[in-house]
């Protein structure tokens, strides 16, 4: 566990918080970070955020929201491979398998939902789960076998909105269906594959920025993403900002 300076807390967009504040209790979030690759460049899909939204208005950010339980209960194709479920329940709190498949599966109905990109595999599925219905009607059936832990971050106390959000990654090769027109949700409003470079250039927010250089370091050792990569774990503890690996 790595204490933070100033600078590096004010580098990944955490101020100091005040010790009289009532922390909110984060809820849990996944964020999808879906690649792509162009000769010997690296793309990742963004989004920008409506500038009328409360949260990050005209942020570019990449797919994702909160996690429904009932996330769990949803059928697949593939289930998470061993080492990536064990980083997914490690660390603070007490996240069962259970949890870190409805964490995995909200990044890939996310994705759906405000990218209109399904990942999966192509055949017959059946689910009367809230946010599924786009891969009944196009015959995905969800799978968690690409996906990738690739960091974690809790918002900081004394803030309106508190997530503990896990960063998720997965190929363009693993989306089974793309809609030309986006998700349903229309949350985001330009869909944009950026060369990660161009990336960390973006509006975006510093703690991306961050999530974006912990995963170009990852490639630069390990170009395939293979499962059981070191996780690094962003959060406050007794009011200094420490950077840990899961």
């Amino acid at each position: 566990m790595d204490g933070m300076t100033k600078a590096e807390v004010d580098k990944v967009g955490l101020s100091e918080i005040p010790l009289h504040a009532r922390p909110i209790r984060p809820r849990d979030a996944a964020t999808l970070i879906l690649l792509d690759r162009k000769g010997d460049e690296v793309l990742v899909l963004m989004g920008r955020r409506h500038a009328r939204h409360a949260f990050m208005p005209g942020k570019f950010v990449f797919p994702g929201g909160r996690t429904d339980p009932a996330d769990s209960r949803i059928p697949v194709a593939a289930a998470l491979h061993p080492e990536e479920e064990a980083n997914l329940t490690a660390g603070v709190g007490r996240t069962s398998p259970a949890r870190a498949r409805a964490i995995a599966l909200s990044a890939i109905r996310e994705t759906y939902e405000e990218a209109g990109l399904l990942i999966g595999q192509k055949g017959a599925f059946a689910t009367t789960g809230h946010g599924w219905q786009g891969f009944v009607e196009y015959g995905v059936r969800p799978s968690l076998e690409a996906l990738r832990f690739i960091a974690r971050a809790i918002t900081p106390p004394n803030r309106v909105r508190r997530f503990d959000t896990r960063f998720l990654s997965a190929w363009r090769s693993d989306v089974a269906v793309e809609l030309p027109d986006g998700g349903p949700t229309n949350e985001l409003e330009e869909l944009v594959w950026l060369p990660l470079a161009k990336a960390r250039q973006a509006d975006i927010p510093d703690i991306t920025r961050t999530i974006l250089e912990e995963l170009e370091r990852r490639l630069a050792d390990d170009p395939l993403l293979r499962p059981g990569g070191s996780v690094p774990f962003y959060r406050l503890v007794r009011n200094h900002f420490v950077r840990e690996i899961l």
